[in-house]
């Protein structure tokens, strides 16, 4: 896919949503990495013990180090679309991880608010922007 096709259907609210996306995985992450147990508080929920609450850790790590990709990716959303399509998929995954283990009652449900931030939000967006490299693809290979 060329730079101009890319460009063609490049719009800034999509390099504007990953710098938000990296910026709020990064300090979300940084907190459940600094402050594992002030999520399960503000849930109302006990504090994890071991290993539970180094997984939890582990996971911010992780979420951070996505903020880092979606930072990188927003220089050019669509030549990067592979990053974009990973943290969808992480962000339709962590839903459904959360209600099976709500539903097994090993999590409590007021703990599902945070999905709407972490999870739910980002959809749309993502998507949208999927969508965009596909037709961007499209419009490079005619």
């Amino acid at each position: 896919m060329s730079d101009t096709t890319q460009s063609d259907f490049t719009r800034p609210w999509m390099r504007w949503w990953l710098l938000a996306a990296g910026v709020y995985n990064i300090v979300w992450g940084s907190v459940v990495v600094i402050a594992p147990d002030l999520p399960m508080t503000l849930a109302n929920m006990p504090p994890l013990a071991q290993p539970g609450r180094a997984i939890w850790q582990c996971l911010g790590m992780v979420l951070a180090a996505y903020g880092l990709g979606y930072i990188a990716a927003a220089r050019a959303p669509l030549r990067h679309w592979p990053i974009v399509f990973v943290g969808l998929f992480g962000k339709v995954m962590g839903p459904i991880g959360f209600v099976w283990t709500a539903w097994q009652g090993t999590i409590a449900w007021t703990f599902g608010a945070n999905i709407l931030t972490n999870d739910l939000m980002w959809w749309i967006p993502f998507g949208l922007m999927l969508l965009a490299a596909r037709r961007a693809w499209l419009a490079s290979v005619r």
